[in-house]
């Protein structure tokens, strides 16, 4: 007898409720990325080591393609599967630019693979969710502003998800600041921000010490920048914040202009489940960002971290002789989709897309039910035909396991002597295959919250 099957870790699969979540979420995000103009694409899943090593310290995070009798010297093919959709889809803009119209607005919906220490909210394959626009040389700042009002546009909808938070911030403002502070730019400003980007997860006195040991900072200066670090505001007061702290430089007076109007330009989207907060600790660890910063967080999920991510770069892209700077924000739909159905039961209403189950009295009836079930279908009401003859009673039952609500009972002609049973409430009554339809509820699967006992559209 065969072993059973042991689950990889990292690795989640879904049951057909819960991928009917994933599906609806997915629909979702589809429908408001596309109300607002973006086009979708997917790109390819492996791309060039060169090309995944060159931005930021993703090196231990990809896994690599090889033939099982691989015969190069490094032993793979020089492949890797891609760690996010920000790179792939510069690659993609460079190779296609001759094609496309700036500014290009993408949308993408697809997997992708880490090699991360599985965890909750953490997995080595997983899928998200972005949002881009790209421009040719130049992008103006409108389209910052753009991104996250689709995001949020898009989270809102999702009315199953708790509230949430949007932070953001400006990498001109925190290279501003350091350079006001005397920090060089290059790897010593990078090492400071890296280490500042750790500050939820080991806390102030932590990564002072290391801004001290490992950045080569002065105990002072560590201050002040943990000062800034800790300016958060939820309207354009953290630039009296900033000032005050007494630090000039012109890319500091720029990253402030620019954060101070991406807040106001989201203040209108504000709600009680909704906050837009400016949080000058936010800087990102990819290091293709070069402005505007942002990250979400779930309330009651503060340790998942951040849910939806992303920010400008304006040098990702680019061939030499043009340049294709871009704003973009990714959301990690296995890491919250995956997360909430753990821990508190989301999934759909119904396992399977039938609203209704066509009886079959005999096997001889056969067609008949089929010929009831055509009709349906061609109105777009999914159903299906009982699987065999058994006495109606348990075809009931079988429809009420799967959770179709609705179980028709064949007519001796056509039109005529058709019966359909909400098995819900047990009201049946006559109906014609041609003209009856469920009411809009149930036509398709709804996704639910059995720990709440809610029910969202």
């Amino acid at each position: 007898m065969a072993a059973k099957p042991t689950p990889l870790s990292g690795f989640p699969e879904l049951l057909p409720a819960q991928r009917a979540v994933e599906q609806h979420v997915v629909d979702t995000l589809r429908h408001v990325f596309e109300l607002h103009g973006f086009a979708g694409i997917e790109t390819r899943a492996v791309e060039p080591l060169e090309q995944l090593l060159r931005k930021g310290d993703t090196s231990k995070e990809v896994y690599l393609l090889r033939r099982l009798h691989e015969t190069s010297t490094e032993g793979h093919a020089g492949l890797g599967l891609h760690f996010d959709l920000t790179v792939p889809f510069a690659r993609y803009v460079l190779e296609n630019a001759g094609k496309l119209e700036f500014p290009f607005r993408r949308y993408q919906v697809q997997k992708v693979w880490r090699g991360e220490r599985p965890q909750e909210g953490r997995y080595r394959e997983f899928t998200q969710a972005d949002i881009d626009v790209v421009g040719r040389d130049e992008l103006p700042f409108h389209h910052d502003v753009e991104v996250t009002r689709v995001m949020v546009d898009a989270l809102t909808r999702l009315d199953f998800l708790p509230g949430f938070r949007v932070q953001v911030n400006n990498r001109k403002l925190i290279q501003g600041f350091y350079a006001g502070l005397g920090i060089e730019p290059g790897d010593s400003l990078d090492e400071v921000m890296r280490l500042v980007d750790k500050l939820d997860k080991i806390g102030a006195d932590q990564v002072r010490a290391l801004l001290v040991a490992e950045a080569g900072l002065g105990d002072d200066v560590a201050g002040r920048v943990l000062e800034l670090a800790g300016i958060r505001a939820t309207d354009d007061s953290f630039v009296a914040a900033v000032r005050a702290l007494g630090v000039e430089h012109p890319l500091l007076d720029e990253g402030l202009d620019e954060l101070a109007a991406l807040v106001r330009g989201c203040a209108d989207l504000v709600t009680d489940r909704v906050r837009v907060e400016a949080d000058l600790a936010i800087a990102r660890g990819l290091d293709y960002y070069t402005g505007t910063v942002f990250e979400t967080r779930l309330d009651g999920y503060e340790s998942l971290g951040s849910i939806c991510s992303g920010g400008r770069y304006d040098a990702l892209a680019s061939d030499g002789r043009t340049t294709y700077p871009g704003v973009g924000i990714s959301l990690g739909l296995s890491r919250v989709l995956v997360t909430l159905m753990a821990r508190t039961g989301l999934t759909a209403d119904r396992a399977v897309p039938s609203a209704v189950l066509v009886a079959l009295a005999d096997e001889g009836s056969r067609p008949a039910s089929d010929a009831v079930a055509t009709a349906l279908r061609a109105r777009g009401i999914p159903c299906e035909v009982a699987a065999s003859a058994q006495r109606f009673g348990k075809q009931i039952r079988y429809a009420e396991r799967r959770g179709i609500p609705f179980v028709w009972f064949p007519g001796d002609a056509p039109t005529e002597g058709h019966q359909v049973k909400d098995i819900r409430s047990g009201d049946q009554t006559a109906a014609d295959p041609a003209t009856w339809a469920p009411p809009p509820d149930d036509l398709r699967s709804r996704v639910v919250t059995p720990t709440t006992e809610e029910q969202h559209p």
